[in-house]
């Protein structure tokens, strides 16, 4: 595995497991934990996105002439995690758990079918047309 496909890779697991502790206090409806929880998830998604956009995607485009490509599929599915995110917020400040857990469902689905294209496909071709370390270096720094 190359450089941006490891790192990022890891990222999607880290966010995860996030991810899974939100998920896990809010079905116990823990919303003391759950909130704590779900604001680290979201920072850290936030985070990842950051890197991807602000470094990775553009990079990318940069090298291969592709704008239209892989990386505008990534964003809008970015703007849907994000309008998730805010709801789920939303949800968990009503104390709602089946809105929270149902916006959770839906999430998870579109996080999982994101990750696949991301790690199988655009990491893969990242890794082969930019300098991995550098741009790994560079979205860390943020």
């Amino acid at each position: 595995m190359s450089a941006i496909t490891e790192s990022m890779s890891a990222d999607h697991k880290r966010c995860d497991e996030l991810f899974a502790a939100a998920e896990s206090t809010i079905s116990e409806e823990n919303w003391e934990m759950g909130g704590e929880a779900l604001s680290s998830f979201i920072a850290a998604m936030q985070h990842h996105f950051k890197m991807e956009e602000e470094v990775m995607f553009p990079a990318f485009e940069s090298a291969t002439g592709m704008t239209m490509g892989p990386t505008q599929v990534m964003r809008s599915e970015h703007e849907q995690m994000r309008e998730l995110l805010v709801d789920l917020e939303a949800a968990a400040r009503e104390k709602d758990a089946d809105e929270a857990l149902g916006l959770c469902e839906t999430l998870l689905m579109i996080m999982q079918q994101h990750n696949v294209k991301e790690e199988q496909m655009l990491y893969r071709m990242a890794d082969e047309v930019l300098p991995g370390s550098e741009v790994v270096s560079e979205m860390q720094s943020i």
